[in-house]
This record gives C-alpha cells, sequence and structure tokens, in this order.
C-alpha cells in the first residue's frame, strides 16, 4: 500500500520525491490511503491530523493525470474532508505545487484561497502554496 501511495505521489509531485523510508515515517504522523477503480491505482491521498490554535487539518487528494476529471478526485477529497473532520478538524487547508496547475484550479473551485507561498528550501525553484477552505 505505501509503495503505491509513494508511486501516486512521486509522479504528481516530483520536486518532493520521497523515499520508501520517508513515506513509513509520514504513515506514523498522517493519513495515507490510496484510491481504486476495481483494482486499478487511480490517485492517493493524505491527511495531516488537525494541530494548532484553530485545529487545522491538511488534507491531499492526488489523481493520476489519466484519471482526472472523471470525479476521482471530488470522491477522494470528500473522503479527506471527512476523515479530518472526524479528527476533530475545525479548520481545513491544502498544499499545492503552484506549477501544478490542475491541483490549483482544482482546489479553488472548492472554496479554497491562497494564505501562503514558500519555496522548500531543499530546491529553491519549486514554489509552494497553502490554501485554506474558506466556504
Amino acid at each position: 500500500m505505501l509503495e503505491q501511495w509513494r508511486h501516486v505521489h512521486n509522479l504528481i509531485v516530483p520536486p518532493d520525491e520521497l523515499s520508501p523510508a520517508e513515506v513509513r515515517e509520514r504513515s506514523g504522523r498522517h493519513r495515507l490511503e490510496n484510491a481504486y477503480l476495481g483494482d486499478e491505482l487511480v490517485g492517493c491521498s493524505t491527511v495531516r491530523p488537525p494541530e494548532g490554535e484553530g485545529a487545522v487539518a491538511t488534507v491531499i487528494a492526488r489523481v493520476l493525470p489519466e484519471f482526472r476529471r472523471r470525479g476521482f478526485g471530488t470522491a477522494l477529497y470528500e473522503h479527506c474532508l471527512a476523515r479530518a473532520r472526524d479528527l476533530g478538524a475545525q479548520g481545513i487547508q491544502t498544499v499545492v505545487l503552484a506549477a501544478n496547475s490542475d491541483g490549483l484550479r482544482f482546489a479553488e473551485a472548492r472554496g479554497f484561497v491562497e494564505v501562503e507561498r514558500y519555496v522548500a528550501p531543499e530546491d529553491e525553484t519549486e514554489v509552494w502554496l497553502t490554501l485554506r477552505l474558506e466556504r
């Protein structure tokens, strides 16, 4: 399961490529899940449990390019949102690589607005956006 999750993550977010050990470590802190159509892998998700004063959870839905615009992203996102709320989230945010125009468009269509823009120290060419759910 973790290797399939890593495959989707690394394909969609190449600047943040993760090793098997990094994924195992993340799986201890976050809820990592895969999405399938029958036996075929279509995407993966991450739910970072709520933290901080506002009990903000981070939800990230990733869908392989060949399965986009078919409702899988919406189903995965809604699953993540429900999971975050079950964990006690009062606020919801997501993180999108600025170059990922599909991901950014998807988040904005669901009411997310940019609250922070940053460059990861390990790759100063990639801009990341933190977006907060406003509705």
